[in-house]
């Protein structure tokens, strides 16, 4: 027998997640000798032991690695030649060693909430972290939000100047402890602090977790800091602080999140699936929409007025979960969480205007005036904004609405790496809902949300997140690319650092953007199909698209088809009152006569003399506008006071049908196919408008009668069967046109779930392969991974 060493590199998410303790008990357990360290690229170890025990380690650093862990490669190479065993062995332990900097090729992982074991100690009273609001260990707490620089080490935290004491030094130098190395561990003696205080600066006297309780119940509006910035909470039950929050948000009618502390405390608000329930208490703690119960809008009133869905989240950092202990009376042990917990807190970002979130006490006291009135604050620096992520299932499918904290910015596999040695490129994403991609050999790293590049707080904030992303990864980008459309931030952005950097830059259309980030995350590198469905997207011809099939091939595409166009009368303005595009509907139907008798706008007569006129009524092939079009028919919207609020609405009558009576017939002869593959969607919607016809149009859509409202979800219902079925249609001509069986289904209108799940059985049942997005929203928020794709493919042709 002989020893033999080798030295081992481990790459992925394998920095801050308990890795290297793991290797010296690995190590130890298996009678090896050497040390492990991290360094620029991940883990590297250098090990000593018999071929036998050399290939159990390399077995289980894959299979046995820490719940964070990700791992990706394990690469060995054996350094020296063998050892017999009379020899001296050249290690005589096995150590973990200093961290080596370099250039980077490992990667930060996501912040994530409190683990079990950490849980179990805060509500011990005999334990020394007991109601300690910065528990953590190497398996849980913050990542993204507190690491300034990489290799991750405690020295490029934002607790690098909390110097630890001698019981938290002891376990963060003992390789058998789980604080090994846990590079944000702390204790109430050595870690950061808690401050409640007012708008003013001035404390609040009192245990800062029972008088931030106090305030709640009392009706009161308090910013608590979270990991990656504060959150405006109130008492969900309470309709007062509820209509308060809304107020000072000026936030009328979007949907609240709400925290619980636990699943079981859910039970009288809402439906939990299976896999509901993994989401809500896996270490992400994203926010996920569940379905409601009856009664919830008595329970919780005005959090998510006219919704069949909650938007849910539970207790993410220590903070959260003391607030609901406080609540429960302090009980000792966790037991006290399998129980119903009465409180419910809302838990909306901390922005006013869509700002970007806040994330420190003096930008808060600035920018929350008037809106919070108090802020629970603590002296742990915020270095990257992150807010929440938002889920929902359809059936034991997960879909991203937004990607963000607990998710981002998690690497997602490309199908090869970028050209000659992995050149990288850095995209700059879209106008709504931004997020910035940059590549690094065969990952892409998409950034937490930026949001809306519609006010000057959230473009720095964009400006913020490409330097943070380009200097944590230490990538030097060949190409920048960004969004077709000239006049929006993000191209601009790009446009200027890329003259800043002498870089070249490539304009990527918007749904060919979506279409890639299907493609690139399903590592799909054939032809496709792409159904490209959304509001809004700057078209080659420059007007604007959004119903758009596509054939796709890596850097280039061509539009096979599009939806027949739409006016929109007033422009943009169309986009955010139903009421206009049910107008230009009855227009294109030649009933233009009956704007002005069915919708009581004061705006309705100048409405219809534009679209008469073909004036200030630019032509639209977005599906988006045709759901818009749909619900002002049928009388569901005419104003919108957030986002996909009348797609929303009219999906949910449809959702409320089908649950009950299964999928309706579609509308006979509810589309037309003309010879240029257009696809009219004019025969549908004037079925609607008959159906809709009298139900009491007005201004808050009045007067409906009794009958109407029972009719309205076969109605919506009716729609979406026949929308699913033109849309096969279409897709198979396609199909047939071009012998391409693989169709990838992109843009924001696949976040309507009956749209989505009905479309993908009727495609399969076709013999299709379908793609979806799986790992980044349907919408724009998933825009810049496309880009990052389509300007990789670019640059090897």
């Amino acid at each position: 027998m002989t020893l033999q060493t080798h030295h081992i590199r481990v790459s992925g998410l394998v920095q801050g997640v308990g890795f290297r303790p793991f290797v010296w008990r690995l190590a130890h357990e298996l009678g090896l000798y050497g040390w492990v360290r991290n360094d620029a690229q991940g883990v590297e170890l250098l090990a000593q032991g018999t071929p036998r025990q050399l290939a159990e380690l390399a077995w289980r650093l894959r299979t046995d690695a820490p719940p964070l862990a990700r791992v990706d490669a394990v690469a060995l190479e054996s350094v020296d030649t063998t050892i017999s065993l009379d020899t001296p062995a050249r290690f005589s332990d096995f150590a973990i060693v200093a961290s080596r900097c370099g250039p980077v090729s490992t990667a930060i992982g996501p912040d994530v909430a409190v683990c079990l074991d950490c849980l179990a100690e805060l509500f011990d009273p005999f334990n020394r972290r007991w109601r300690h609001a910065f528990i953590t260990c190497t398996h849980c707490g913050p990542r993204w939000t507190v690491t300034r620089a990489l290799p991750y080490d405690r020295a490029q935290t934002s607790l690098a100047p909390f110097a630890l004491c001698p019981p938290c030094q002891t376990e963060y130098t003992s390789p058998e402890d789980r604080r090994f190395h846990a590079e944000t561990t702390c204790c109430p003696l050595c870690g950061p602090g808690l401050l409640l205080s007012n708008m003013h600066g001035e404390r609040i006297p009192g245990d800062a977790l029972a008088q931030t309780l106090a305030l709640l119940q009392a009706g009161a509006i308090v910013a608590i800091k979270g990991l990656g910035g504060f959150h405006l909470a109130c008492d969900a039950r309470n309709p007062l602080a509820v209509a308060a929050l809304r107020l000072r948000k000026n936030r009328e009618a979007k949907p609240l999140a709400v925290m619980v502390a636990s699943v079981v405390s859910l039970a009288a608000l809402a439906t939990v699936s299976a896999a509901e329930q993994i989401l809500l208490e896996s270490l992400a703690r994203p926010i996920v929409l569940l379905p409601t119960h009856a009664g919830v809008e008595a329970a919780l009133p005005g959090v998510a007025p006219g919704l069949m869905r909650l938007g849910v989240m539970l207790p993410t950092t220590p903070i959260h979960y003391l607030l609901f202990h406080e609540a429960a009376g302090r009980p000792p042990g966790t037991a006290w969480l399998n129980a119903p917990q009465p409180l419910v807190l809302v838990m909306t970002s901390a922005n006013p205007g869509g700002e970007p979130i806040v994330r420190d006490g003096l930008e808060a006291r600035e920018r929350l005036a008037g809106m919070a009135d108090a802020l629970l604050d603590h002296d742990r620096e915020v270095l990257g904004r992150c807010d929440d992520s938002v889920l929902f299932c359809m059936g034991e499918e997960t879909a991203f609405i937004r990607r963000s904290r607990g998710y981002a910015p998690v690497g997602i596999r490309l199908p090869h790496a970028g050209v000659g040695a992995g050149a990288s490129v850095l995209a700059f994403g879209a106008y709504l809902k931004n997020t910035v991609c940059v590549t690094r050999g065969n990952q892409a790293f998409l950034s937490p949300h930026v949001g809306d590049l519609d006010n000057a707080a959230t473009c720095t904030f964009q400006d913020e997140t490409v330097q943070r992303m380009l200097r944590l990864l230490q990538v030097h980008p060949v190409m920048l690319a960004h969004d077709l459309h000239p006049d929006v931030y993000s191209t601009r952005a790009a446009l200027t650092l890329a003259d800043a950097l002498g870089l070249p830059t490539l304009a990527v259309q918007h749904h060919h953007a979506h279409i890639a980030a299907v493609c690139a995350e399903n590592g799909w590198l054939d032809p496709v199909l792409g159904l490209a469905l959304d509001g809004f997207g700057w078209g080659s011809d420059g007007s604007a698209w959004g119903g758009e099939l596509l054939q796709v091939q890596g850097a280039k595409f061509t539009r096979l088809a599009h939806l027949q166009p739409l006016a929109q009368p007033g422009g943009d303005r169309a986009a955010r009152e139903p009421w206009r595009m049910a107008a230009s509907v009855l227009h294109a139907l030649g009933r233009g006569d009956e704007i002005t008798q069915r919708f009581q706008q004061p705006a309705a007569a100048t409405v219809a003399t534009l679209l008469q006129r073909q004036s200030h009524s630019p032509p639209s092939t977005s599906l988006g506008r045709v759901f818009d079009a749909a619900a002002g028919l049928l009388g569901l919207c005419f104003y919108m006071d957030f986002e996909a609020q009348a797609p929303v609405l009219l999906a949910q009558e449809a959702i409320n049908y089908v649950a009950v009576n299964g999928w309706p017939e579609p509308v006979p002869g509810g589309w037309t196919l003309d010879a240029a593959g257009r696809l009219s969607l004019l025969p549908v919607l004037g079925w609607l408008a008959d159906q809709g016809a009298g139900w009491g149009h007005g201004e808050a859509g009045a007067d409906r009668t009794s009958v109407a409202q029972a009719d309205r979800p076969l109605a919506a219902a009716r729609f979406h069967a026949t929308l699913v079925q033109a849309l096969t249609q279409w897709v198979v001509q396609a199909v047939q046109h071009t012998g391409i069986r693989t169709v990838a289904l992109g843009g924001g209108c696949f976040l309507n779930s009956l749209l989505s799940s009905g479309l993908q059985t009727r495609l399969r049942q076709q013999g299709l392969q379908v793609l979806t997005p799986r790992l980044v929203p349907a919408g724009d928020g998933g825009l810049a991974l496309g880009q990052a794709w389509v300007a990789l493919q670019s640059l090897e042709n």
